[in-house]
């Protein structure tokens, strides 16, 4: 599944945010969440099979952690959909610096 279309769900992006720092749980996480645990595994598997996250298993457990070497194409996305912007927004700055020093 591609991965932009991975996080356009606002309760994987919220799952994703939750396993960006920790490891958890699948149980762990669904208990974060007012749905059932199968729908939790479901969007665990979406966003497993677009490379957002892994998963280790530890025996009847599983366990998923953000997987950030994964998130190239993402990464690169939204670089592509910012990444202009941003650099106007740097040179504004400057020149807004520039001209507070020459007053």
């Amino acid at each position: 599944m591609d991965q932009v279309k991975a996080i356009s769900e606002p309760r994987r992006r919220a799952i994703l945010q939750l396993v960006w720092h920790d490891e958890l749980s699948a149980g762990d996480i669904a208990e974060r969440f007012d749905v059932t645990f199968g729908a939790v595994s479901q969007h665990l598997k979406v966003l497993r099979e677009a490379g957002l996250v892994v998963v280790r298993k530890d025996g009847t457990k599983r366990y998923y952690r953000a997987d950030r070497a994964g998130m190239g194409p993402l990464a690169a996305y939204l670089e592509s959909m910012w990444g202009d912007s941003l650099d106007a927004l740097a040179a504004l700055a400057e020149q807004a610096e520039r001209e507070e020093e020459h007053k």
